[in-house]
């Protein structure tokens, strides 16, 4: 076993559920909503262009909430948390928004959970969004590993990158092609099983 604790850090959409803002494109119809941080590395200006497209169809904070309840964690996801639950810590570092996170949360057990928060108008107008600390993901792991744990994190965006590259392993979990190029330092799992073989062989020779 490690001599540290060993800390799982990982994101939410694309790894442990899908993604939400596609899951509203394809409910509403409107394909401009499809854009994610795969496709997007600047944050502000993909936040930016969501808001614009939701102001223009008068799409509200429920309408997303709707969407968002019917949706479930990727085959597997739930009994990898109850996996990684049993043997060593977890937490989750998202850019989603706790409006839009309860729903995954109770799904997977209820794990911590460390994102954004978005303001929301009388009429449920989604203004504008507020992080609650910029590249807060690097900097949770920054601090997890300044607190003695060792940290594996997992992503898959470009969001994902600045904590894959401070942490004492990094994987990407089903990325874009281009992500996966641009970053072939990150061992690449696609299911679930083979996270927990390199979390397990990460474990044994630490």
């Amino acid at each position: 076993m490690s001599k540290r604790p060993l800390m799982l850090a990982m994101d939410l959409e694309g790894v442990l559920v899908p993604e939400v803002w596609i899951a509203v494109a394809e409910a509403t119809g409107i394909p401009e909503l499809r854009l994610t941080t795969r496709d997007v590395s600047d944050y502000d200006a993909l936040m930016k262009h969501r808001l614009r497209i939701l102001d223009a169809h008068g799409l509200r904070l429920p309408d997303i909430q709707r969407v968002i309840g019917a949706m479930d964690p990727f085959p597997g996801a739930a009994a990898y948390m109850t996996w990684l639950r049993e043997r060593y810590q977890g937490i989750i570092l998202s850019d989603t928004y706790y409006e839009f996170a309860s729903p995954f949360m109770r799904k997977l057990g209820w794990p911590t959970l460390f994102c954004n928060s978005l303001e929301v108008d009388a009429a449920g107008k989604v203004v504008n969004y507020r992080l609650r600390l910029p590249d807060g993901k690097r900097h949770a792991v920054l601090s997890l590993k300044n607190l003695n744990f060792s940290v594996i994190a997992m992503g898959d965006s470009y969001n994902d990158t600045s904590m894959l590259v401070e942490a004492d392993l990094g994987i990407l979990f089903r990325p874009p092609a281009k992500v996966r190029a641009e970053f072939p330092q990150f061992p690449v799992a696609e299911e679930f099983d083979a996270v927990q073989a390199l979390i397990e062989e990460f474990a044994q020779r630490s």
